[in-house]
């Protein structure tokens, strides 16, 4: 009979799906909504373009950084070192 570890999943996974998800969100609907500007203070510098990207920059690191590998690439490395 084969016992199965399982791994555990980071923490940091989650947070970097979940900025990445909600930056995407945020870039679209500030692309859809850049012809028509909120009649707001600073609006002309579309805040909400540059925060939706800087989160998925950064959700996309987390998520690519902290995605779980298999255990065989995992050993590989180690025996290189």
């Amino acid at each position: 009979m084969k016992h199965h570890h399982h791994q555990m999943l980071s923490v940091w996974l989650f947070i970097g799906v979940l900025l990445l998800v909600y930056g995407l969100i945020i870039l679209f609907i500030s692309i859809a909504e850049y012809s028509h500007p909120a009649p707001v203070v600073l609006a002309k510098d579309h805040l909400n373009v540059w925060a939706g990207g800087l989160l998925t920059a950064v959700g996309g690191f987390y998520t690519i950084r902290f995605w779980p590998r298999s255990r065989r690439r995992d050993q590989s490395r180690e025996d290189r070192r």
